[in-house]
C-alpha cells in the first residue's frame, strides 16, 4: 500500500509539473501520513531532510561548484581545447575529437557536465560550423561528451553516490571512475570519426610537436588541478572535501594569473555557486527523505526479494536494473535518482556479491545517458541552447553517440576490472 502511494504521488506531481524536490518531498509526506498522524509526518520528513544533510562530506560539493564556475569564466576551458586540437586536430573528424577530448579535459577538472557542455560546446560550436561540420553534430557531440567529466573524477555525483550507499569510499569511487570516463570518450570518439569520414567533414593539418608542446605547456597548469586533487586524496594528504576547498583556492591563483577573472567578478561567480548549490542541497535533503521512508517501510528489502525471486543470475540482474535506470533517467534527474535508488538496487547487487564501488560506476554511467534524452535531460537543453538549434534537428547525429555509450555501459557493467582495477592497484 505504502509503495503505491508513495509511486502514484510522486508521478502525479511531476505529470503536472511540480518541481522534482518539491515532488519528492510532498510524495514523502503522503506516504507517512499512512502511517502516522499529520504532525508527525510532517517533523519526521522535515528531520530526515536535515540530518541527511547533516555530512561532512557533502561540504565538498558547494566548493567543487564553485571551482567549476571559477574555471568557466577563467579561460581554462580555451587553454584546454588547444591543447586537444594539438593532440587530435589532425584525425578524422579532428574538430569532433577536439570537442570530446576538451570535454573530457574540463569536466574532469571542473567536475560538472554542465559547465564543460556550456563552456566548451559556445567555443567549440561555431568554430566547428566554420570548418564546415553541422550544427547539429557539433551539438551531439559537446552533449554526449560533457557526460564524461561525471564519471572522471573529481565528480559531484559520486560524492553523492558514497552518502547514498552508506560510505562507500571517495577516493576509491573517484580511481573507479578513470577507465569506464575515459573508455566513454573513445567510444565517442570512434562513433564521431565514422560518423565524419560518412558526412565527408575536413581533417585538420597534422600539427607540429613544437606546436603541441606550446600547447601543453600554456595548458599544464590547468591539468596540474587533477594531479593536486586527486593526488591527494589517493596518498591520504587531504579528505575529499578538503580537496574541494583546495581546488578552489587552486582555480582562483590560475584565473588571477591568467588575467580573466578579477575581484570584481567574483560576487557573480559566488552567486552562480550559490544557486547551483541550493538546487543540489534541496534535492538531496529530499531525496533523503525519501530514502528514510521506503526504508521504514520496508520498501528496498521487498524490492530485493522481488527481484531474486525472478533470478538470483548476475548478468540478468544488472540488465534488469541498467533497463530500469535507463527508464529513470529519461524522467529524473542524476542527483535525485542516485539518492532514491541506490538504497534499493544497492541490496541486491551485494547480495549477489557485486562491490558496491563497481555499482557506484555503473549506477553514474547509466544515468549519464539520461541527461541526454528529453523530456528533462538537462545536458540535451545546455547543448541546444548553446548551439543554437533545436532538439529534433539534434536527435539524428546524437543516435550512434547514444549507441557508443551504450556499448560503454554494457562493457563497464560485465567487466568489473574496467572499475575495480585502479582502486585494487591503489589498496582500496
Amino acid at each position: 500500500m505504502e509503495i503505491l502511494i508513495l509511486v502514484l504521488s510522486f508521478v502525479i506531481l511531476i505529470a503536472i509539473g511540480v518541481p522534482i524536490a518539491w515532488s519528492i518531498g510532498i510524495s514523502s509526506v503522503f506516504t507517512m501520513l499512512v502511517s502516522i498522524p499529520v504532525i508527525p509526518s510532517f517533523t519526521t520528513v522535515a528531520q530526515r531532510m536535515a540530518t541527511g544533510l547533516d555530512s561532512f562530506a557533502l561540504l565538498a560539493i558547494p566548493f567543487f561548484v564553485l571551482a567549476g564556475q571559477i574555471m568557466n569564466r577563467g579561460g581554462i576551458a580555451r587553454r584546454l581545447i588547444d591543447f586537444a586540437k594539438a593532440l587530435v586536430g589532425s584525425l578524422p573528424g579532428g574538430l569532433a575529437h577536439v570537442n570530446i577530448m576538451a570535454a573530457m579535459l574540463f569536466g574532469a577538472i571542473s567536475g560538472s557536465a554542465a559547465a564543460a557542455a556550456s563552456a566548451i560546446g559556445s567555443f567549440m560550436t561555431k568554430t566547428m560550423e566554420k570548418e564546415g561540420y553541422s550544427r547539429q553534430f557539433a551539438a551531439a557531440v559537446n552533449i554526449t561528451s560533457s557526460t564524461t567529466g561525471l564519471v572522471i573524477p573529481p565528480s559531484n555525483i559520486l560524492i553523492v553516490y558514497s552518502l547514498a550507499s552508506g560510505g562507500a569510499s571517495i577516493a576509491a569511487l573517484f580511481l573507479a571512475g578513470y577507465i569506464p570516463g575515459i573508455l566513454t570518450g573513445v567510444l565517442l570518439m570512434v562513433v564521431a570519426a565514422f560518423w565524419a569520414r560518412y558526412r565527408k567533414f575536413p581533417t585538420g593539418e597534422r600539427t607540429k610537436l613544437k606546436e603541441v608542446v606550446r600547447a601543453f605547456v600554456h595548458a599544464f597548469p590547468s591539468l596540474l588541478l587533477l594531479v593536486v586533487v586527486i593526488g591527494g586524496i589517493v596518498v591520504g594528504i587531504f579528505t575529499a572535501t578538503e580537496a574541494s576547498a583546495v581546488a578552489v583556492l587552486y582555480c582562483l591563483v590560475l584565473t588571477f594569473i591568467y588575467r580573466e577573472v578579477s575581484l570584481r567578478d567574483l560576487p557573480d561567480i559566488l552567486l552562480g555557486s550559490v544557486g547551483t548549490t541550493a538546487i543540489v542541497t534541496l534535492l538531496i535533503g529530499a531525496s533523503m527523505s525519501m530514502s528514510w521512508i521506503m526504508a521504514y517501510e520496508n520498501i528496498p528489502q521487498n524490492i530485493t526479494d522481488f527481484m531474486l525471486s525472478i533470478s538470483d543470475n548476475k548478468v540478468v540482474i544488472l540488465l534488469i536494473i541498467n533497463l530500469l535506470l535507463l527508464f529513470v533517467g529519461v524522467f529524473m534527474d542524476m542527483t535525485p535518482a542516485v539518492l532514491i535508488f541506490t538504497p534499493i538496487f544497492l541490496p541486491v547487487v551485494t547480495k549477489l556479491g557485486i562491490d558496491p564501488i563497481h555499482f557506484g560506476i555503473i549506477m553514474v554511467l547509466n544515468l549519464c545517458i539520461g541527461l541526454c534524452t528529453p523530456p528533462v535531460g538537462s545536458l540535451l537543453f545546455i547543448g541546444v541552447s548553446v548551439a543554437g538549434t533545436s532538439i529534433q534537428k539534434v536527435l539524428k547525429p546524437l543516435l550512434p553517440l547514444f549507441l557508443a555509450m551504450l556499448v560503454a555501459l554494457m562493457l563497464v557493467t560485465y567487466i568489473p576490472a574496467l572499475s575495480m582495477w585502479l582502486p585494487r592497484v591503489f589498496g582500496f
